[in-house]
């Protein structure tokens, strides 16, 4: 009888949420990260086999001369990939609440660590989104200047290259002796740091690559971090196990790993391909012919739920859903739409999407905006991060400082304003609390914004609450944390002068005939306003249509 086949792939969030969209620094080469994974080996505590916040700092600033926001920014998004539980987050959002200064937040800082070896790992992936020189010259090479979102005619093409899987195996394969040397003890290397025919890989090292790798045996569903899989019985002469020095064989497991490789099951392409297509009730006629949604909630597990949008073009849609529960979303080249989505999600991903409101619920780890042009985005997240953009407003409640990469102009960050029934159970469930809250202290990390302002806050006179026109229930009744004192002034004073023109109209004792006139040219005017402003387009998009015979929801 044939033994099932191993199958690994590259996990999907390592990329999507671990890669930062900017060219890593130049010392993220495999000589400095050589040289790092040496030196962490002989500092003990604190380098190995755990590396904490200090010892990184004085490695990055010390020995690769990063600036120590960059270096906390690096070692953050590695601590947003961990699995945490929302108790655990929880309980450090608490901790930091009762730091009454940054020295106090920095002790606390100082506590953290992460496994040094996946932290390694994590620094070389970042070559991911590396510009290449020789590929500037010959062609499109990430990032490129900011372009407007062509007619929906145009075929789909995604741009970023930590949101393609198959970008993702490619770099993978193109690497894997380099992130496989960079596990190695160094006595394992010759003098020039290279293998010798009989280096050995450690099982700790082999336990690392579960940052990079998981995978199934044979038509089983159940899904192993890759260590398992190397250890699983029937193959272990394949992937090299010595039971005399319990390590594995560098070439061999090299080997295996590249026998073993494939696209990710649960990866956007074969999401697009093979998942369930969605349909929703509200459709405009000739506006939808292009439009797809796809996901395959309905048969992944936990982790590596899928949702993409694409093209969908004047459209209003909403969902909550517990399908959506900890999905990854991509949305990409949606025009003139109001999309909502109030469910707990993992992450999102907006791409080349031009005159379309967001709402989202909670999101655990990072929300991604590229090349797009006058969207707003209204969301309560891990991390946002924005490049190749303009014209784009972002009311949110970020636990990190928001991110403002290359290619940015006239974006907009204002408080989160809105709420749903659901809400601060969504934010329980994602382990998002109130507080810390950095909306108005973005961060620009990409290399051209030095240069004059990019964003701006937004004016408290131009600050209005939004209202989510759906009815759910729960028990959220108000805009969670409160708004800030500038912005909650200026909607009491708005519906102060409102009030005082009530108050005016009322005792003006006008007649029957005249109330009913001036009540005439209200509406008048609000309805012209209505259409100056596009509005309309979102409410008439309210009016439920009559349900088709057949849904897919």
């Amino acid at each position: 009888m044939e033994q099932p086949r191993v199958r690994l792939w590259v996990k999907y969030e390592t990329f999507v949420i671990g890669v930062l969209q900017i060219p890593p620094p130049s010392k993220f080469s495999m000589h400095y990260l050589r040289k790092m994974a040496t030196y962490v080996r002989t500092k003990g505590d604190g380098g190995y086999p755990c590396l904490s916040w200090p010892m990184w700092r004085h490695i990055a600033c010390g020995k690769l001369q990063l600036a120590e926001n960059l270096a906390w920014l690096y070692f953050e998004t590695f601590d947003i990939l961990l699995e945490r539980t929302a108790e655990e987050r929880l309980q450090w959002a608490e901790e930091v609440s009762h730091c009454k200064s940054e020295e106090e937040i920095d002790k606390l800082k100082n506590k953290l660590s992460v496994d040094t070896l996946q932290f390694l790992l994590f620094l070389y992936v970042q070559q991911l989104n590396k510009v290449s020189l020789r590929t500037s010259l010959i062609g499109e090479e990430w990032p490129s200047p900011r372009s407007r979102s062509p007619d929906l005619d145009v075929k789909s093409n995604f741009q970023s290259k930590s949101m393609d899987d198959h970008n993702h195996l490619a770099f993978i394969r193109s690497h894997l002796s380099e992130l496989l040397e960079l596990l190695l003890d160094p006595a394992q290397l010759t003098i020039s740091a290279h293998t010798t025919h009989d280096s050995m890989i450690s099982a700790q090292a082999v336990r690392a690559l579960n940052f990079l790798f998981e995978g199934s045996i044979g038509r089983n569903e159940a899904i192993h971090p890759v260590h398992e899989l190397a250890f699983w019985q029937p193959i272990l002469a394949i992937t090299g196990y010595s039971k005399l020095s319990k390590m594995f064989h560098f070439h061999k497991l090299e080997a295996w790993l590249r026998s073993v490789l494939g696209p990710n099951p649960f990866g956007t392409a074969v999401c697009f391909q093979k998942g369930k297509k969605l349909a929703w009730a509200q459709q405009v006629e000739g506006t939808t012919k292009r439009a797809k949604i796809a996901c395959n909630t309905y048969t992944a597990p936990k982790g590596h739920k899928v949702v993409i949008m694409t093209q969908v073009y004047k459209q209003t849609l909403a969902k909550s859903s517990e399908q959506l529960v900890g999905a990854h979303v991509k949305i990409h080249r949606c025009n003139d739409c109001f999309i909502y989505l109030l469910s707990p999600l993992r992450s999102v991903s907006i791409e080349k999407c031009r005159n379309t409101t967001f709402v989202f619920g909670p999101v655990e780890s990072t929300v991604h905006v590229h090349g797009c042009d006058d969207i707003k985005v209204i969301v309560i997240c891990r991390r946002l991060s924005v490049s190749s953009s303009s014209s784009c407003t972002f009311h949110c409640l970020a636990t990190t400082r928001p991110l403002i990469m290359s290619g940015n102009s006239s974006l907009t960050f204002a408080p989160y304003h809105t709420y749903y029934p659901l809400l601060e159970d969504h934010m329980a469930r994602t382990g998002i609390a109130t507080i810390p809250n950095y909306w108005n202290k973005p961060v620009c990390v990409g290399v051209d914004n030095n240069e004059m302002p990019v964003y701006q806050l937004l004016p408290p006179k131009d600050f209005y609450v939004f209202v989510t026109p759906f009815e759910m229930q729960g028990d959220s009744v108000e805009i969670p944390g409160g708004l800030p004192l500038p912005y909650e002034k200026a909607i009491k004073h708005r519906e102060q002068k409102i009030q005082n023109w009530q108050k005016i109209v009322k005792e003006a004792g006008l007649s029957k005939e005249q109330r009913r006139l001036f009540q005439n040219l209200v509406e008048q005017e609000f309805c012209e306003w209505l259409d100056q402003t596009g509005h309309r387009q979102q409410l008439d998009s309210l009016i439920p249509a009559p349900a088709p015979k057949q849904m897919a929801c």
